[in-house]
């Protein structure tokens, strides 16, 4: 890595990107799979491909990733990848037995034309599909989108393949948790459940990608959400998604299927995004918010409050996934703090107007970039220097070189664990965030204080 020698003059680029802050539109399909109980993601293309997409999300979770591929030859890529995909269908069932096989494509066999609905349904007209399985797919070309996009365009599949109506209405909440982390699904469950509130939540990798170690491998671990609970969506009183970019696709699907009202919010990252996410919660619900949340409520704003002086004024660069930004935005905002050089991979002219409003008040202009890369970050950076960075596992080398007190969030983390296991949703995991940046931060403080400022109390 030769950062060191990034220059700071900013030139136009259109057809080069450096360190995209992304990856491709299968790892996020594959997620999103691994969030049913008892699917086995399938990769509609090469065996590099789906290498790829499992080593990705097995570096990120430290738990091995299934899935199986549709293993494409030169004769595959000439003249379709059909008989491949349904021999395949046929031996994933016949050996593996799961529930649920959630088929994505990638970019070879996007390019090359596959329709997926017509190979899906000729592998249940040949009886390849044994009764009371099930087969779902999604359209996850690489070379448009992101992770991100991948993600949301499963969980469009996902309601596609099992949401059904009855006519009889669930007193339940359906819960759209965007791309989190297996620990944020947990966290949003908890709250759920310490208001009373019946959900299905769905994809639900809790349980599946933060397992226990108990001696014995599990294909298909007791995690994720079931068939019964997706088929039950098209009953359920209302849906809350959570970021738009990867929840509102199959929110406003399920609202245009079966007319389940949805409302698509931010992530519940830091104190006014949980704030209208217990609100919504319990306007939708109608139930009264118990005083144990109230009480975690008091806690962050407690912190927020008493380390007010050690972010006041903090300059912030941030890059990773669009919802994840635009919540950690507003955040530092409520924070006193000033980002000033945001971007992220994913393309959308929505989130540069969104994170304009949010920073409109600030004392410093944002530099915003969607479908950006980290050569431009790191370029904003030489020329406005900041005092915390956030951002995924590759932020470490711009930290290391610019000297920036560096927070890991987002995806991937390869180097650090944690992220699977403590959330940072929710009042809980905004004292995680808040926690985070302040060590971050006073780490550097103490490492540089001269001997007479260097304080044993804050």
């Amino acid at each position: 890595m030769l950062l060191r020698h990034t220059s700071k003059e900013i030139l136009e680029r259109k057809a080069l990107m450096i360190n995209p802050a992304k990856t491709c539109q299968p790892i996020g399909a594959m997620y999103a799979a691994l969030g049913v109980h008892g699917c086995m993601p399938h990769s509609h293309g090469s065996q590099g491909c789906c290498s790829y997409h499992r080593s990705t999300l097995t570096r990120h979770y430290k738990e091995p990733v299934v899935a199986g591929t549709s293993s494409f030859t030169e004769g595959s890529s000439v003249f379709g990848g059909q008989s491949n995909l349904i021999q395949a269908i046929d031996n994933m069932f016949t050996i593996y037995e799961p529930e649920v096989i959630a088929v994505h494509t990638t970019c070879l066999s996007e390019t090359i034309g596959d329709d997926l609905t017509q190979i899906v349904k000729k592998a249940y007209d040949d009886g390849k599909v044994p009764a009371g399985k099930h087969v779902i797919y999604a359209p996850t070309p690489s070379y448009v989108g992101s992770h991100v996009t991948g993600f949301s365009n499963m969980c469009k599949g996902i309601v596609n393949g099992f949401s059904e109506k009855t006519g009889e209405k669930r007193n339940q909440i359906n819960i759209l948790p965007g791309y989190v982390e297996p620990a944020d699904m947990e966290e949003i469950k908890r709250l759920t459940t310490e208001m009373g509130i019946e959900t299905v939540m769905f994809p639900d990798t809790s349980g599946v990608m933060n397992g226990p170690q108990t001696g014995r491998y599990h294909m298909f671990p007791k995690g994720g959400t079931t068939v019964d609970e997706l088929k039950s969506t098209g009953d359920s009183m209302g849906t809350i998604a959570l970021g738009s970019f990867a929840s509102s696709l199959a929110a406003k699907f399920l609202d245009t299927k079966f007319k389940v009202p949805c409302q698509i919010q931010e992530l519940p990252i830091g104190l006014p995004a949980t704030d209208r996410f217990i609100n919504s919660l319990r306007k939708m619900a109608g139930v009264n918010v118990p005083d144990s949340i109230t009480r975690e409520r008091g806690q962050l704003v407690d912190v927020m409050t008493d380390m007010a002086q050690y972010f006041y004024g903090k300059k912030v660069a941030l890059f990773g996934d669009p919802d994840q930004l635009i919540a950690l935005t507003e955040f530092l905002v409520s924070l006193d703090m000033i980002p000033v050089h945001i971007v992220t991979g994913t393309p959308g002219k929505e989130f540069t107007a969104k994170i304009l409003e949010l920073t409109k008040d600030q004392s410093e202009p944002v530099n915003v970039k969607a479908h950006g890369d980290m050569f431009l970050l790191h370029q904003w950076i030489k020329n406005t220097s900041v005092d915390l960075l956030i951002g995924n596992t590759y932020g470490k080398y711009i930290a290391r070189d610019e000297d920036i007190p560096f927070v890991r969030h987002g995806f991937p983390i390869m180097d650090r664990v944690g992220h699977s296991y403590f959330p940072t949703v929710g009042y809980k995991g905004g004292l995680r965030l808040v926690e985070k940046m302040l060590d971050a931060m006073l780490d550097k403080k103490d490492r540089d204080s001269p001997e007479e400022s260097f304080e044993l109390v804050l």
